[in-house]
């Protein structure tokens, strides 16, 4: 029997914006110990906040400041979200003050350093767990989600081939060639979902890469500041059209920016999500060549809610 889930104290956190109209909103469920066994009722409670995710805390070390951490769609649980991440560290961070989380998710330890960012909301940075990423199979993986999106491979960019790429979910990247063909996203719903769940991916990872004078990119502390994407993630799979900021989705990217030797160096890439659905948002990855693990930062802002 699913318990009831109208008195427990939802907090709403939008993430990877400085402005609740901007960001990825998430669902942040800080005690929901009454909940630990009832994943039917963590549902029901993701449904009823409506966003893409709603992340509950389900066990709690205070003094260690470690937590159990679950993440639900409207629909079905998910392994690992980024954005619902980083909201509940910034929520923790504004209740109990800044410094380093650990969370316990299905995929693995999260640690999470929270700073406080000037007069400006909490700042966050996940380390993620360790990235993979291989070429997609052109048959099986490519040619069905290019025809669900209603794209030709005339579309994609040469330079930046497919991949499923991992980092606590599996996310098919594809590269559009142009800023354009990223901008008109009008899919076929059911038949992306269908290919989507066919092969466990949890976003479709669409990016465009900004064009840039390499030799104007600055260096600060060792890190270069490299690459600027676009990006745009279907979520079909978990009942959203579209998720307007992603951190799993950017921390997989990372690790495929570095399994095809793009990454030379400590690098900060940077993120743009959101814009063509009115809410943008701006991540922040580090990427090293030697280090499986990628670091994503964004900050979280809390959204009044009336009534």
């Amino acid at each position: 029997m699913t318990a009831p889930t109208t008195d427990i104290d939802v907090l709403h956190y939008s993430a990877f914006t400085t402005h609740p109209d901007g960001g990825n909103p998430a669902g942040v469920v800080l005690d929901a110990a009454a909940l630990a066994d009832d994943d039917a009722a963590m549902t029901a409670v993701a449904a009823r906040v409506g966003y893409s995710e709603t992340a509950f805390i389900t066990e709690r070390d205070e003094a260690a400041r470690r937590y159990r951490l679950r993440y639900f769609s409207p629909l079905a649980e998910v392994a690992f979200c980024g954005h619902a991440t980083i909201a509940t560290a910034v929520a923790l961070a504004d209740r109990d003050g800044p410094g380093e989380l650990i969370f316990d998710t299905a995929s693995g330890e999260i640690r999470v350093e929270t700073t406080a960012d000037g007069d400006g909301p909490s700042r966050a940075t996940l380390t993620s767990v360790p990235t993979r990423s291989r070429p997609a199979d052109p048959g099986a993986e490519v040619e069905p989600t290019l025809a669900a999106l209603r794209w030709s491979a005339d579309d994609l960019d040469p330079a930046l081939p497919p991949h499923v790429a991992f980092a606590g979910n599996d996310h098919l990247v594809l590269a559009a060639a142009t800023r354009e063909r990223l901008a008109d996203l009008d899919y076929d719903y059911d038949a992306l979902e269908a290919v989507m769940r066919r092969r466990g991916w949890t976003t479709v990872h669409l990016v465009w890469r900004e064009a840039g004078d390499d030799s104007a990119r600055g260096s600060a502390d060792g890190v270069t500041n490299g690459f600027v994407f676009h990006a745009r993630d279907p979520f079909p799979v978990g009942g959203v059209v579209e998720d307007p900021a992603t951190g799993a989705a950017a921390a997989a990217f990372g690790g495929y920016l570095r399994a095809l030797g793009l990454v030379d160096g400590p690098t900060r890439v940077r993120i743009r999500q959101g814009e063509d659905m009115g809410r943008p948002s701006d991540l922040l990855l580090d990427v090293t060549p030697d280090e499986p693990r990628v670091r994503v930062s964004g900050q979280a802002v809390r959204i009044p809610q009336s009534g």
